[in-house]
């Protein structure tokens, strides 16, 4: 096997974010492939629930902890060569990016599939909440588990 892959950035930032520039960091002479996802914010997400105007990231004190640690085993398992990945917090637009992330490998197929497994880990273990508030005035919080959070 080449050389381990490296963690070059696994950080919760309230900064705008963007792929494009975790490629940047994770690119290199080995790479045949670089690989970026950005997670957007669209307008819509509960079904019934209307257009979405604003979403707000409110995020665990452990989460810089645990991203890193999310990206450490996903690198740990991967034959990449180098990636990336932030998570934005605090409110986004419509439009705006929330997750980010880089992968460069020597080959595609390895780029593509640390990326996705990157983003699905990501996703289910980050104690990250959404507050979406939408057109109607209307709101509620997305990703509590297993919290009650019925009015009354």
């Amino acid at each position: 096997m080449g050389v381990a892959c490296r963690v070059v950035r696994a950080e919760v930032s309230e900064q705008p974010i963007g792929a494009a520039d975790l490629a940047d960091l994770v690119a290199g002479p080995g790479a045949g492939a670089v690989v970026t996802f950005d997670g957007v914010v669209r307008d819509h997400d509960t079904p019934g629930r209307g257009r979405v105007t604003l979403l707000d990231y409110e995020a665990h004190p452990s989460a810089d902890d645990v991203v890193g640690a999310v990206a450490a085993g996903v690198a740990a398992a991967s034959g990449a060569s180098a990636l990336a990945v932030v998570h934005r917090v605090g409110p986004l637009r419509v439009g705006d990016c929330a997750l980010a992330v880089a992968v460069a490998a020597a080959h595609r197929g390895e780029a593509f599939a640390t990326a996705a497994r990157l983003v699905d880990v990501v996703k289910a273990e980050l104690p990250v909440w959404k507050h979406q508030h939408f057109a109607d005035g209307s709101d509620e919080w997305v990703g509590l588990g297993g919290l009650d959070t019925t009015p009354g």
